[in-house]
């Protein structure tokens, strides 16, 4: 069953944001795709709709309107536009809303290596959002280690998502929507704080999909069922 919030891809004319948006509309999720460029969100909404079918609940909204439209938020940005993004888009949040953060502080973003990651004071990428964004906002870590170009694709993914927050609630939703992407299971991954371990597992999987051109995911074994519900 769809979730009754529609879910805003902040930065979603990007490949993950479109990706994931991609996979959710085809689920049949109410989703909009945020952007800075209102006109670059509905470039957006029209591709997604031309694979996901004309009846797919896509719309396109500049990214403070996506933010005062839901309390579900999903960040798919380079990490070097985060910080500012979000301090930008405090006022529109609503109050209680939950982020789902994908952001990865890549080296690349600041003329390095894409298969390497920045250290950031906060500890991760996530736990910088938490800072940034409003008092009692929730923030969750997750789909860092998605292949955008996979989900952009219409194969199911073989690859887990492990989510990472403080927030049980934020956790799992974000467990939930994971699931609704074919071939992914979802796994609490504990504290946000493991998202810097979540972060630096990206940056390895890009440079083995650099060596050896394919696009890795990951599957963690050895876990009794009940490790991947989304209850």
């Amino acid at each position: 069953m769809p979730d009754s919030r529609p879910i805003a891809v902040l930065g979603g004319t990007g490949p993950a944001g479109m990706g994931l948006a991609l996979r959710w509309a085809r689920a049949g999720e109410t989703i909009i795709i945020g952007s800075r460029d209102a006109t670059r969100a509905q470039e957006a909404v029209d591709k997604i709709k031309q694979k996901a079918g004309g009846q797919a609940r896509v719309s396109g909204m500049e990214n403070s309107a996506g933010c005062a439209a839901t309390d579900l938020l999903v960040l798919t940005v380079p990490f070097e536009g985060q910080a500012a993004l979000l301090k930008q888009l405090k006022p529109a949040i609503r109050p209680g809303s939950i982020l789902i953060d994908a952001t990865v502080a890549l080296a690349a973003g600041v003329g390095g290596r894409a298969s390497r990651t920045l250290g950031v004071w906060q500890g991760s990428s996530a736990q910088q959002a938490a800072e940034v964004v409003p008092k009692g906002l929730s923030v969750a870590a997750a789909f860092h280690n998605l292949s955008a170009e996979l989900l952009n694709g219409d194969d199911a993914l073989d690859c887990d998502v492990i989510v990472c927050s403080d927030d049980p609630e934020a956790a799992k939703l974000a467990r939930a929507l994971a699931a609704k992407i074919p071939g992914v299971r979802a796994i609490d991954g504990g504290k946000l704080e493991n998202a810097r371990v979540l972060e630096q597992i990206t940056a390895l999987l890009i440079g083995l999909n650099i060596r050896h051109k394919g696009h890795a995911g990951i599957r963690i074994t050895g876990l009794p069922a009940e490790a991947y519900s989304t209850e």
